[in-house]
């Protein structure tokens, strides 16, 4: 394996070196002494190579570091709603379209929140908890999931997302690196929505003030 991939792949599996270095707070001589170390390297020979490689991570990272502030700035711009007592239920394939339409069509018409997604197998039905009781009679038989307080997060952005990459990538990495986890998510135009537990909550409000 090349010294260069060898540096990509040591850095690419620390997320905190990779964050100095899109800070630029990292000391190259040392990260390269660690990066010699940790993949048995000949000190002498290979400290140059390991020195330019690791600078050019760096580089690459400045790009994204620019991306990210890129990313930032639209969802500054961006307005944010909270709903709880949202629960979800997966249904197996084998449910009618038209009922489900039809109750979709009842609940918004009663001022409630419903959202359904199409997956391979399977719909998701996403509600207030006060109409679960109209899901579990109509489909019952078809429930295959069922989850409840949770809470949605709806990120209503400027039209430049559309033509800005790596915004969902963005939110779900930032997400995950504070140990929150996304239960459902789904998008339509400038509109992303994020399903998580009550509890994150809080936490989740916090991460998005930016």
């Amino acid at each position: 394996m090349s010294i260069a991939k060898q540096v990509d792949e040591y850095i690419g599996s620390h997320p905190s070196i990779q964050d100095c270095l899109k800070k630029g707070l990292v000391n190259y001589s040392a990260l390269s002494r660690a990066i010699i170390k940790e993949n048995k390297l000949d000190k002498e020979r290979d400290f140059e190579a390991v020195l330019v490689a690791s600078r050019r991570y760096a580089g690459k990272k400045q790009l994204t570091a620019a991306r990210e502030e890129q990313i930032k700035a639209i969802l500054k711009k961006s307005s944010l709603e909270i709903k709880n007592r949202v629960c979800v239920a997966i249904l197996s394939r084998g449910v009618s379209l038209n009922t489900l339409i039809d109750l979709a069509d009842a609940i918004t018409k009663e001022g409630g929140l419903l959202h359904l997604i199409r997956g391979a197998g399977t719909f998701t039905l996403i509600t207030d908890e006060r109409f679960f009781h109209r899901v579990e009679k109509k489909f019952k038989a078809r429930i295959i999931e069922e989850k409840k307080n949770l809470v949605e997060i709806l990120i209503t952005a400027p039209k430049e997302i559309e033509t800005t990459s790596g915004v969902t990538a963005y939110l779900y990495t930032l997400f995950g690196e504070n140990g929150l986890n996304i239960l459902e998510t789904m998008s339509t135009w400038t509109d992303t929505l994020f399903i998580i537990e009550e509890k994150d909550a809080a936490k989740a409000m916090e991460l998005l003030r930016f």
